[in-house]
């Protein structure tokens, strides 16, 4: 549950437990913009993704060895409700997977010898 410090070259690293690979997100009804704090690696590269392509809309604000801080339009947070699909669509889909990978042996494996 505790971060624990980890050796790399001359400098100390905090390895977090999943549990404190938190992400926080935070907006209020009179200001425009969402705060996203997370120190989960996984959302800070999707959060830098967005903010290098996307430099006008989203926004590193803040950043340590250990955690990010981004700053976004409220609209850029979305909520869905769950898909559900009718157990015929289901196997429908299943179906068409099945063919798809059916068809890969139909025209043999790939190797890395051939390459």
């Amino acid at each position: 549950m505790y971060a624990r410090m980890r050796k790399k070259g001359a400098k100390q690293r905090m390895k977090l437990t999943p549990y404190e690979q938190e992400t926080i997100v935070n907006f209020n009804a009179e200001e425009p913009d969402a705060i996203v704090y997370t120190r989960d690696k996984a959302v800070m590269r999707q959060l830098d993704a967005l903010v290098t392509e996307y430099p006008d809309i989203f926004k590193c604000i803040g950043e340590t060895d250990i955690d990010k801080t981004y700053s976004m339009p409220k609209s850029r947070i979305s909520y869905r409700k769950p898909r559900r699909i009718s157990e015929a669509k289901r196997q429908q889909a299943r179906d068409a997977m099945k063919k798809l990978n059916n068809r890969g042996e139909m025209y043999g494996k790939c190797s890395t010898d051939t390459l």
